[in-house]
């Protein structure tokens, strides 16, 4: 059972990651996009990238997690219980990407037209 979460889970990431790339190609085609004014294009592209990264530290903050859990099954004796293992499991948060309010904040705040990073 743990190995096969373990699985899902890393899957998942896969699948955020590459969420977070298309976002990006999007920047880069609407920037190429001639029919589209440079300085309209110049501000969505910067948009799109910014939300963008902030899943990158949302998708990095679900690997720590996960990295954390496996540190913690690699102590647990082989007699353990899948009690045990689940409750590993139920004490991390591995939706960072569904639930904007548990990234570092930026994914929260309502855009006002600046690029925010941080």
């Amino acid at each position: 059972m743990t190995l096969h979460k373990l699985s899902r889970e890393l899957e998942e990431t896969a699948r955020q990651t590459a969420v977070m790339v298309d976002g990006v190609i999007q920047a880069l085609e609407l920037l190429a996009d001639r029919g589209v004014p440079a300085e309209e294009a110049r501000r969505e592209a910067v948009n799109i990238m910014v939300h963008a990264l902030q899943g990158q530290d949302r998708i990095e903050q679900r690997l720590r997690n996960m990295a954390h859990a496996v540190r913690q099954f690699a102590l647990l004796p082989a007699d353990a219980t899948e009690d045990t293992f689940a409750e590993i499991w139920s004490g991390l948060v591995l939706d960072e990407l569904r639930v904007p309010g548990l990234s570092g904040g930026t994914a929260t705040h309502p855009s006002h037209g600046d690029a925010e990073l941080f």
